[in-house]
C-alpha cells in the first residue's frame, strides 16, 4: 500500500490541546499522538492492519515521531450510519473508491 492508496478522501480535524491539558500514558513522550480513524464497514482487517502499519512507517519517516509516541484507532460503522450528500451510505451508488477491500 502506498500513502496514495490512503489519499482519496480525505476529512481532517485536528484538536489542539495546552500542554497541562493533554494527558498521555506513561513511557512517552510530549510528541505522543493518537489518531482516531473512522470510516464504514467494509475493509478487511488486512487492509486496516496495512493502513495502521503505514501510519506508522510514514509518520516516523517524515514528521519524527516514534512509533512508541503514536496510537491509532479505527472505528467502523455500518453504511447506513453514514450520511453525506442527502442520503445514507448505503443508499450511495456513485461512490469513486472502494469500500470492500
Amino acid at each position: 500500500m502506498t500513502a496514495r492508496t490512503w489519499s482519496r478522501r480525505r476529512a481532517h480535524r485536528f484538536i489542539p490541546m495546552d500542554a497541562e491539558d493533554f494527558y498521555y500514558p506513561g513511557g512517552r513522550t510530549p510528541a505522543y499522538t493518537a489518531i482516531e480513524i473512522n470510516m464504514m464497514q467494509g475493509r478487511a482487517p488486512d487492509t486496516q492492519k496495512a493502513l495502521i502499519k503505514e501510519l506508522f512507517d510514514k509518520i516516523e519517516s517524515v514528521v519524527g515521531i516514534s512509533p512508541v509516541d503514536m496510537e491509532v484507532t479505527i472505528k467502523e460503522q455500518p453504511a447506513h450510519c453514514w450520511g453525506f450528500r442527502g442520503m445514507t451510505g448505503d443508499e450511495a451508488r456513485d461512490l469513486k473508491y472502494s469500500v470492500n477491500v
